[in-house]
């Protein structure tokens, strides 16, 4: 099939001076298409030259979808092209089901890296640490892979197997894990009460009925002395569940705001005084696997003074993405806008900094040497922070820089529960007095 170059190039640069009006348009700017004309024309050369000298005939929607990938490339981590069944496969895992091992992956140097591992699936329970580095899968290298084509590969039917090639620090060489495939039906919330008084919400992920099930939870606990928020090795997920969650504990204020190009990514999200939880303090663990929208959280409630954050540095991603779904049934996730703590922070490749900083104990000198975090800031091309207005409604918290068997496995936990009683003891010597 022959390209015809002087269509094609109208074709492009119609669809380009579109798509330009469009997005401007809404600003109310005219749209400056001159300095893409040339870049067109040589993109539609190169078209034409490979149409009529590759060594065998490329279709040309393979040719076009290979350079949207590649422009997609050359932006920051989050944003990527989805094909047809890459976006099914993305709108199926915010619903919190699908067939896999349970892995959040980033790019970095070109291979694959773990950014975390979601607790209890067959990643998490094989020992796929945060910082690993997935170098082949099913023998296949991953350099130069992308994200799409990596999730394609580890995802799969239940009860199947995939091979890994991880390489660690601290390993001389590659480990190779074969995993059963599971059905990785998150469920988002998990909770317990972990003395009389006290209760403990882990959330995994943040999905579609995040927020739901966290006030079933609390409202099942009764009267509460305090709780802990467990959003380790939580990767994130939907805005607006982040900012319900936070809702569920703040009665007014400032939870996130967002800053992008666009007047409708400028957007501050505040607390509502209606369904809020109160009446008792708060711990909120993070590590070095808690990201986006896990951090959206522990921010809101630090920056509020609604709760101390306890355990290690979070992993830094403070960019927000947008789904654009395409004629064809694919999509492009793009990045549209950065978001700031009620303060004014970014925390875009520095992540947040618990108010006590508390090491994960009782592991093995080898656990302890494993146990390195990868952070936004280790990710290719990633976005620089941008510093943000503080809010003037609240002001900066003062705070440090920078027998349950669950309680007996997990020396932050721990630590987070003991906080709290010594609350509620300090609170009583205070009315004492």
């Amino acid at each position: 099939m022959k390209i015809n170059k002087a269509v094609l190039f109208v074709v492009l640069a119609a669809a380009v001076i579109s798509v330009v009006v469009a997005f401007n348009g809404t600003r109310g700017e005219s749209a400056n298409t001159a300095g893409i004309f040339p870049e067109l024309e040589k993109f539609t050369d190169c078209l034409n030259i490979i149409e009529k000298n590759y060594v065998e005939e490329v279709p040309p929607e393979k040719l076009v979808e290979g350079a949207i990938k590649g422009m997609v490339s050359v932006l920051d981590p989050h944003s990527s092209y989805l094909t047809k069944e890459g976006y099914k496969e993305m709108q199926i895992s915010t619903t919190g089901s699908f067939g896999g091992l349970g892995i959040e992956i980033g790019i970095r140097d070109n291979l694959l890296m773990v950014i975390s591992p979601i607790e209890g699936t067959p990643a998490f329970n094989a020992g796929v640490l945060p910082g690993d580095r997935i170098v082949r899968i099913n023998g296949k290298s991953t350099a130069d892979m992308g994200l799409e084509d990596a999730v394609n590969l580890l995802r799969g039917p239940k009860g199947t197997n995939v091979t890994i090639s991880i390489v660690r620090e601290k390993l001389d060489s590659p480990l190779e894990l074969t995993l059963t495939r599971a059905i990785i039906h998150i469920d988002s919330v998990k909770s317990q009460t972990l003395e009389p008084g006290y209760g403990y919400v882990k959330v995994r992920n943040f999905q579609v009925d995040t927020a739901d099930d966290i006030k079933k939870a609390l409202d099942g606990m009764g009267k509460l002395k305090g709780l802990v928020l467990d959003l380790r090795y939580n990767p994130g997920g939907l805005l607006d569940q982040a900012v319900s969650v936070s809702d569920l504990f703040l009665d007014e204020g400032l939870i996130v705001y967002t800053d992008g190009r666009r007047p409708e990514e400028k957007t501050e999200y505040r607390a509502r005084k209606e369904g809020t939880f109160e009446g008792f303090p708060m711990i909120v663990l993070i590590n070095g696997g808690s990201a986006s929208a896990a951090e959206i959280v522990a921010g809101a409630l630090q920056d509020n003074r609604r709760a101390v954050v306890v355990g290690v540095k979070s992993f830094g991603k403070a960019s927000v993405q947008t789904i654009r779904p395409l004629s064809d049934g694919s999509a492009l996730k793009l990045t549209v806008a950065r978001y700031y703590t009620p303060l004014g922070r970014s925390i875009q490749a520095t992540g947040i900094e618990p108010d006590i900083r508390v090491d994960q104990k009782g592991l093995s000198p080898e656990e302890e040497k494993e146990q390195t975090f990868i952070r936004e800031k280790d990710l290719k091309d990633h976005l620089e922070p941008r510093a943000g207005g503080a809010a003037k409604d609240i002001q900066a918290a003062p705070g440090e820089p920078g027998k349950n068997k669950l309680l007996e496995e997990d020396f932050q936990l721990k630590y987070g529960l003991d906080l709290l009683k010594s609350w509620q003891v300090f609170h009583s010597v205070r009315k004492a007095a």
